[in-house]
């Protein structure tokens, strides 16, 4: 097969929600590096989350918070952080409509006091696996720090968890000129409902683009692997998109194939697949 570059989401593709990646998956990620192709991570973790576990796999470059900041072989191509001011006016619009909020920058990960407690009684859709991995995050005592103690630099990227929905559609009435919401499966019944704000322009499609013309390389020979409604812009533009076995049903009725689940490495018996190993 000629050389491709592949997209990798990292929760609920990767890894199972703050696991450890399988000894299948890092062997096909190995193994396709080994054949020639270019492998990389492409999350909306932010980079202090993304485990040494997960970077120790070897990877080719990565792009994080959904887009916002992309390094390739060890040097940073693109980095996106919006104004402290743009912050302040979101979180303002978030507060006042009872929506608790998580703010992710190069410092870290700095959350409402609220919504840890509101996340510790959330019952996810099994689909939504940023749900499930910001729960697993609070069990495993990943160091999620208190707002008090944001640096008030900039940030990245805006997580936001509601009581209602219509609390969160009320929001874009004055963020939607431009950021797009994305809000992750809660199926017939919840009382959490929570998505992330991305700055219009920046997505992890367009992290996507800039990869490629950083290393030369058509968008027509990149393979991209999603579960979530925050992978659907990287899935739309890729020149295939694999949905995994587990990804919400929307991102499956749009990929070109789906794999085996996250449970059952996906990403190892798609890559078998598709003769990348």
């Amino acid at each position: 097969m000629d050389r491709k570059l592949i997209f990798l989401d990292i929760d609920g593709t990767l890894v199972a929600a703050m696991a450890k990646p399988s000894l299948l998956v890092t062997e096909a990620v190995c193994r396709a590096r080994e054949n020639g192709h270019k492998v990389f991570l492409c999350t909306g973790r932010n980079m202090p989350i993304i485990g040494k576990d997960i970077l120790d796999v070897g990877f080719d470059g990565v792009i994080a918070s959904a887009g916002s900041h992309i390094e390739v072989e060890g040097n940073v191509i693109f980095d996106h952080l919006l104004s402290e001011g743009v912050i302040q006016e979101c979180l303002s619009v978030f507060h006042d409509h009872g929506i608790f909020c998580r703010i992710e920058s190069p410092e870290g990960i700095f959350t409402d006091p609220q919504m840890e407690e509101f996340l510790r009684t959330a019952k996810p859709n099994p689909e939504n696996s940023e749900l499930i991995r910001m729960q697993k995050e609070i069990e495993a005592g990943i160091p999620i720090l208190p707002y008090k103690s944001y640096p008030h630099r900039g940030a990245y990227k805006i997580c936001f968890t509601s009581t209602t929905l219509e609390a969160v559609e009320k929001t874009k009435e004055f963020l939607s000129d431009r950021f797009g919401f994305v809000v992750h499966p809660y199926g017939d019944s919840t009382h959490c409902f929570n998505g992330e704000i991305i700055f219009r322009g920046v997505d992890k499609g367009k992290g996507m683009e800039i990869v490629c013309r950083y290393c030369k390389a058509d968008l027509q020979d990149t393979i991209a692997f999603g579960d979530s409604m925050n992978d659907y812009e990287m899935m739309d533009r890729a020149g295939i998109s694999v949905a995994m076995g587990n990804a919400c049903s929307k991102l499956k009725k749009m990929a070109d194939m789906v794999c085996e689940s996250v449970w059952e490495d996906g990403v190892y018996y798609g890559f078998q697949r598709m003769g990348l190993i």
